[in-house]
């Protein structure tokens, strides 16, 4: 017997939360051509909604933007908070530097989205500069808290130092491949704690 399910109302399949469907069409162009080069416009046909729907969830390309940063922040802290390994200083920087590595040298990668970010936005009092220093200032906080669980006498010092390698490597990573610039960044991260 043959069911006729034309007669079957179905429902659409649910679609994800308009916000989260922006902020990944945002996630995806805004790190590969760049936040000024991609308009709202752009993101509202990618998501297929209209512009109101579009401004409801986020008043201002620039809350969208800080949503991004906020997002992308959330994922690295997550991260970084697993690569740490308490009591072992050089292990937690080994594993970052691994990490960093690979990242920077994988398929697509198009730099920090923080530092893009910062140099797209120049004005110190944006609020996008903030969220980009909030991450920042976190990251380096966690260096410190590495450096002073190596019993360095200037936790704040090395901290600055490590995020100028993070910040190279990441530049780097365009440049060579994944073992190179890991290793490269460890020996540096490594040599850091032992001067210190």
């Amino acid at each position: 017997m043959q069911v006729d399910d034309t007669a079957v109302p179905t429902r659409p399949a649910p679609r994800a939360d308009t916000r989260g469907r922006i902020l990944a069409a945002a996630n995806d162009l805004f790190y590969a051509q760049g936040i000024r080069a991609t308009s709202a416009d752009r993101i509202i046909e990618q998501v297929g909604i209209t512009k109101v729907t579009f401004y409801r969830h986020f008043r201002t390309k620039s809350d969208l933007v800080v949503a991004y940063l906020e997002q992308q922040a959330a994922a690295e802290r997550g991260w970084i908070e697993s690569a740490r390994h308490d009591g072992d200083p050089v292990g937690s920087l080994r594993a970052l530097a691994t990490g960093i590595g690979a990242a920077s040298c994988s398929p697509g990668f198009r730099g920090c989205p923080f530092i893009n970010a910062a140099a797209e936005f120049s004005d110190p009092d944006d609020p996008v500069r903030d969220a980009v220093q909030a991450h920042r200032d976190w990251t380096r906080d966690q260096f410190a808290a590495i450096a002073a669980d190596a019993g360095v006498p200037d936790p704040e010092a090395t901290a600055r130092q490590l995020m100028i390698l993070r910040d190279g490597a990441m530049v780097n990573g365009y440049l060579g491949d994944p073992e190179t610039v890991a290793d490269s960044l460890a020996a540096g991260f490594t040599a850091i704690l032992a001067r210190a």
